[in-house]
This record gives C-alpha cells, structure tokens and sequence, in this order.
C-alpha cells in the first residue's frame, strides 16, 4: 500500500503550477471531469494513483477548446451504490466526463448511470459484460476484459508448460472473478486440464491461509490466482511462505502494476508469473514518451493504475477535441472508432462495443540479481491481442 506521506507527496508533484485543481462546481466555465476511484477502503492504494493519473493528463492537455479543465475526485470506497450516489451528485453539478471505477462491479453501475444522464464514462475494470451484455453508448473500456486476460495468460503458460495437467484457483466472488474463472475452465476443458480445486473468497478477506491450505492439498502443478490488487498481494505473500514456489508454478492473471511489485518485493515476485494490462518498459514510442512525461512530473515511474487513468482521460480530452464540442453526444461519436498511438502500440475503440483493442502482457518476476534497476521487477515474456468477436460479446449498442 503507498503511504499517506508519499501519496501528498506525490500528488504535490502531480500539479506544479500548470493548473490548479480547484473544486470542479467553483469553475462554470470549465471543462469539468470526474474521477470515481476507491480512495479508501482495499484498493485505495489503486484509486490513488489513478487519480494521479487523471491529474496529469488535465495538467498536460491545459486548455481545451479554449475553455480550462477542472477535476473532482470522488471516493467510491469500491461500492457501487456509493460510486452511484456521487456520480449522480456530480453529473448535477455540472461533470458530463467521467474516468474511473476500477472494480467491475461499481463500473458496471456507474456505466449504466452515465447512460441514463448523457454523460460519458471510460473505466479500467475488467468485467466482459462492460462491453458485453451489459454495454451502453456512454461507457467505453480501456483495458482488455476477463477473457482476454485468461487467454493472453493461461494459454501461452500452457504452451510453455505442456505437462502442467493440474491447476487450483483462487477466486474472488464477484463479477470479475466469475469472469476470470469462466474463461480459465473453457481453456482447461479444451486443453484437457484437470481443474483440482477452486476456493471463492469475498471482497473484504484478508486471510487466505485456510484456501492455501486447501490449495496444497490437491497438489496443483500450477496455482492460478484471479484476484487483484492487495487481495492477491496478500495471497501470494502467504503462498510463496507456505514453500508453494517449491512445488507448483504461480500465475496471477491480472497483476495491478508496478505498485504491487514495490509491496511484494523481489524475492517474493521471483518465478511467478504476472498478467498485465500495462508495463513501464513497453517497447512503444507513446508509452517512452509518457514514462519520460511521468518521471519528470512525479519522479517515479508509472504503474497501471495510473497509466489507465491516464490513457482514458487523454481518451476523452482526444475526443473532444476531434469533435471540437464538449456535448457528450458527439464525443462518443468521436470516441467510436477512433485509432490512436496507446501505450501498448496502435490502439482502436471498437465501435460496435466501445471496447480498446489493445495488448496484454505475461510478465514473469525475475531475481533480485538480475534487475537492471530498481523497478525492473519483470520481463515481458508474451503479449497478444485477444477479444471476443464483436457478435459474441452480447452486446447491442
């Protein structure tokens, strides 16, 4: 978890005069934001340098359109009802763009939120059914799904291991999850794995001894978690001092970035295996220049958090400017379709789903004596695009 001290730090650094993060509501003029991460709560840590994310690319974009930009962050404590709650409040002040909700399931209801009250809204967070079945026009997703995720994942781990016949998940019991879990067992089943066990968990655990435990006891040749942020930190905190390093192969498919890694540490990160949406040391001529952007600004370099942040914000500021109009109808209109320079390479919105077409990655945690550098935690072992052909994804937009 970042510290208070250094999160006040770091976001004093985030905005050194270029602009000043007034309360949205006091700027009528302005080209107003919203940014509903968690700020409390888990995934704190997460929602803290997503709001840094938003911060930057508002401080490097100045004025739009000739009109300045403003920001309010909105502490969504990872729920959705409240995630709700403060959108609606905000959208009546007067925020129409909204760049947030890093779990699937306050992302799916401010999604359909968004939708009702003409704004628009672009997340993060995992769940197939954002831009599936539960698609809408004002909700965008810039990360790849659960789907994508298990198949840039477990697939090419298979390929790599073809005698790994034995897998045990740990799951937690919500929509992501779920997802997660799903397009692992249609894998398993294609490939002819034996899925020895799964162990559900909720929201708020912190102990996951006793599903460790259970796990060991099936003797896996892989242990396969589908959690995030500190629940899986946690996870494979207790895993690797259990000795299950010694026995089985770990993936965790969906890493939250570089942050975790700095919590975890090397010794733990050795040999485990990590799915990412995003890496630092992408080979790709936007993401240099954001890194460089973001060592300047912050002195660190930038984890997934706020890099997605960054990314959907710059998405939607792009988007207005194409439309040159700040009327939320015509910047989805701009959004759908759009082909940019991401931070993975050539990006697309898809316009049939507003789903990014976009890579993701299998890192694999290297030793401590053979970082390069302090945050080179991991090399990037495979990456791929891999999406639901748009008629499969349930979505009707």
């Amino acid at each position: 978890m970042i510290s208070r001290r250094h999160f006040l730090k770091l976001s004093a650094l985030a905005a050194p005069g270029a602009l000043s993060y007034h309360d949205v509501f006091a700027q009528a003029e302005s080209i107003a934001f919203g940014c509903p991460v968690p700020m409390s709560g888990p995934f704190a840590a997460n929602g803290k340098f997503a709001d840094l994310g938003m911060k930057l690319a508002l401080q490097k974009y100045g004025k739009v359109l000739g009109k300045s930009t403003s920001y309010v962050n909105l502490d969504t404590e990872g729920k959705p009802a409240t995630a709700v709650r403060k959108m609606q409040e905000s959208i009546e002040k007067g925020t129409r763009f909204f760049a947030g909700g890093i779990l699937s399931g306050e992302a799916l209801a401010m999604g359909k939120e968004a939708d009702k009250a003409g704004a628009v809204f672009i997340t993060t967070a995992g769940a197939d059914e954002i831009t599936g079945s539960d698609c809408n026009r004002a909700t965008f997703r810039w990360s790849v799904p659960t789907f994508g995720a298990i198949e840039q994942t477990v697939r090419p781990l298979l390929e790599k291991m073809p005698n790994a016949k034995r897998w045990y998940t740990i799951t937690p019991q919500y929509v992501f999850g779920e997802g997660l879990l799903s397009a692992a067992k249609n894998i398993f089943k294609e490939k002819g794995i034996e899925h020895v066990g799964n162990s559900y968990h909720s929201l708020t655990e912190k102990e996951f001894s006793g599903y460790l435990t259970n796990a060991i006891a099936a003797k896996p040749d892989v242990l396969l978690l589908l959690n995030f942020g500190s629940q899986s930190s946690d996870t494979l905190r207790q895993a690797v001092s259990f000795g299950m390093k010694n026995n089985c192969t770990i993936l965790m498919a969906w890493a939250s970035g570089l942050e975790q890694f700095e919590t975890l540490g090397a010794d733990i990160c050795d040999g485990v295996y990590f799915g990412a949406q995003y890496w630092h040391a992408i080979d790709a001529p936007f993401n240099k220049e954001f890194v460089k952007l973001v060592n300047d600004n912050l002195k660190i370099d930038p984890n997934y958090s706020l890099a997605g942040s960054y990314i959907c914000t710059k998405i939607i500021l792009d988007a207005i400017i194409k439309a040159n109009s700040t009327d939320p109808k015509a910047v989805i209109a701009a959004m759908e379709g759009m082909k940019y320079e991401g931070l993975t390479g050539s990006e697309e919105i898809r316009k049939g789903d507003h789903q990014v077409i976009k890579n993701y990655y299998l890192l694999k945690g290297k030793a401590k004596a053979k970082m390069a550098n302090k945050n080179d935690y991991a090399d990037i072992v495979s990456s791929g695009k891999s999406f639901l052909p748009l008629e499969k994804t349930q979505c009707k937009l």
